[in-house]
């Protein structure tokens, strides 16, 4: 479950091809040695990630058929440097849609260095994505401006939205009818058992944020005695694959928005909005009206709006520059800094068409989804009257679904007995991954341990400054250890404060300097790792 991905990032570097290599050194399981790596890897380091490296692997279309047609994974590196090697971390930053080529970088550099040392940390494009091939991209510039309103308020406003996502299903279908019967999580996942074959590991241990922790845990279903460590923070509700998670979402993000229009009333002295939360959110959507009557910039309709304002559900650090573009147009009327802010935060490019297209085909081949529209109308109407913010959007981003030209799979039932320790995080106000859907894989694996941050709201919360949270993370990948909770699944194995809440720029909202809560921070760069919309 992923944002548009013009908040995506990308490796920009020359991927190498598949070659037989020297078998891997020891690792610190003491397991049996299998066969030789069959991968070379070949630098293709970045000025952020010096030390990446590149390779491709091949692996089945359909893994029922492996002697069949091929595609291609591209894969990212940072090695170990330890003398004893943990074996491959394979990280995921989400999506599905998401591309994982310099989330082996940072990774590797948010790790404390002893523990980063001693794991070849490696990134991965899944099928269908960035440098993987063949990629995605059914219907290309799909999210340029201006789009319909959201919100259908009249019947031609209605149709014009299932229309476009009509089509959009329609062409997806002509342009890729062989592949995407093989758009799925389970075939993402064998993908997984590829690479750990082809780095000539055991075991593999996996690190997923987002979307990425449902990957996680169809493969430990799939594949449970292959599994060494696996973290997976801000947990996807396996219950409620795909249509239920997106309702969940949609209250969840309303409740962020109503998070954000608190702290810039709170913040009246530099936003100048009012101090009363109510009224500052009735000040934004008095903005939705004036942009749907007139599109800023001739660009700005009320669903670039919602585009350019939903990554502060995701990231509170984005709310100081979202406030200031508010500010600018609600008391001054500067069209211009919503342009800049929609090019910043909302925009979608090439990559996020990628994205989009990828996220499309896996999560409407997943599962079923409503055949009959009525139902999403009526759901989305009653979900509105609660959640305003998000609800249309969403709905019109998830409804090429309920034309699919591929039929739907069933559900993968995660639960797991049979793993050693599984470490989740979860951040109770998170609105890309609700609070609940932390608690439901608690239960599901038997034996995991789930730490939760009390009163945070953002999603993917380690390695993003907290550093309760990433000692736990680091006691887990250094040597296994969990905590455990003294009484019951039902609580938190841990507790740990939440992160503070950004301030504004101290020299008011015209400040252009870098700081923590600008888009160069752990955090950010985290949060555009995460795929189209979770």
């Amino acid at each position: 479950m992923t944002k548009r991905s013009g908040i995506l990032l990308a490796v920009g570097a020359t991927v190498a091809g598949l070659m037989t290599a020297a078998p891997p050194p020891a690792t610190a399981d003491g397991g049996a040695r299998p066969a030789a790596a069959q991968l070379r890897w070949t630098a293709c380091g970045t000025k952020a990630y010096p030390r990446l490296q590149c390779s491709t692997v091949t692996a089945p279309l359909d893994h029922d058929n492996p002697s069949g047609r091929r595609i291609t994974l591209a894969l990212s590196r940072v090695p170990h440097t330890a003398k004893t090697s943990q074996g491959p971390l394979l990280v995921n930053p989400g999506g599905p849609g998401g591309s994982g080529l310099t989330m082996a970088g940072f990774v590797a550099s948010a790790l404390p260095k002893a523990v980063a040392a001693s794991y070849d940390v490696i990134g991965f494009d899944p099928r269908g994505v960035g440098r993987s091939r063949p990629a995605l991209d059914c219907v290309p510039r799909y999210f340029d401006p201006v789009r319909p309103d959201s919100v259908p308020g009249s019947p031609a406003v209605e149709r014009a939205n299932r229309n476009r996502t009509r089509s959009f299903a329609e062409a997806c279908g002509r342009k890729y009818p062989d592949l995407l019967p093989f758009m799925d999580t389970v075939s993402a996942a064998k993908d997984l058992d590829v690479i750990r074959r082809a780095t000539g590991a055991r075991q593999l241990n996996y690190f997923g944020y987002s979307y990425g922790t449902y990957l996680g845990a169809v493969y430990a279903k799939l594949f449970p005695e292959r599994v060494r460590r696996l973290v997976l923070d801000s947990n996807v509700d396996p219950d409620d694959i795909w249509y239920d998670a997106n309702i969940a979402q949609d209250y969840a993000f309303d409740a962020r928005h109503k998070a954000f229009a608190a702290w810039v009333a709170k913040h009246d002295s530099v936003y100048r909005l009012g101090t009363d939360p109510a009224g500052v959110e009735r000040a934004w959507y008095a903005m939705r009206a004036a942009v749907a009557r007139h599109p800023a910039g001739g660009r700005i309709g009320p669903s670039e709006l919602e585009d350019t304002f939903l990554p502060g559900g995701y990231y509170d650090g984005y709310w100081p520059r979202l406030a200031e573009a508010f500010a600018a147009y609600a008391n001054d009327g500067d069209q211009d800094a919503l342009v800049a802010a929609y090019e910043r935060f909302g925009a979608v490019d090439a990559e996020g068409d990628n994205g989009y297209s990828v996220y499309a085909a896996v999560q409407c081949r997943d599962a079923r989804w409503p055949g009959w529209w009525n139902t999403w109308l009526g759901d989305s109407r009653r979900v509105h009257t609660k959640a305003p913010f998000f609800t249309w959007n969403n709905n019109w981003y998830n409804a090429p679904c309920a034309d699919w030209p591929v039929a739907p799979l069933n559900p993968v039932r995660v639960s797991n007995r049979s793993l050693p320790p599984v470490l989740l995080f979860q951040a109770t106000d998170d609105a890309a991954t609700p609070y609940q859907g932390g608690v439901t894989l608690h239960r599901r694996l038997r034996g995991s341990s789930l730490v939760v941050e009390q009163g945070g709201g953002n999603h993917g919360i380690t390695l993003s400054g907290n550093d309760c949270l990433d000692a736990y993370l680091a006691d887990y990948l250094a040597e296994g250890v969990v905590p455990r909770a003294r009484h019951g699944r039902d609580v938190a194995d841990a507790v740990c404060p939440r992160t503070p809440e950004p301030e504004p720029p101290a020299d008011g909202p015209a400040a252009k300097s870098a700081r923590p809560t600008d888009a160069g921070s752990r955090g950010a760069v985290l949060h555009r790792m995460l795929g189209p919309r979770a």
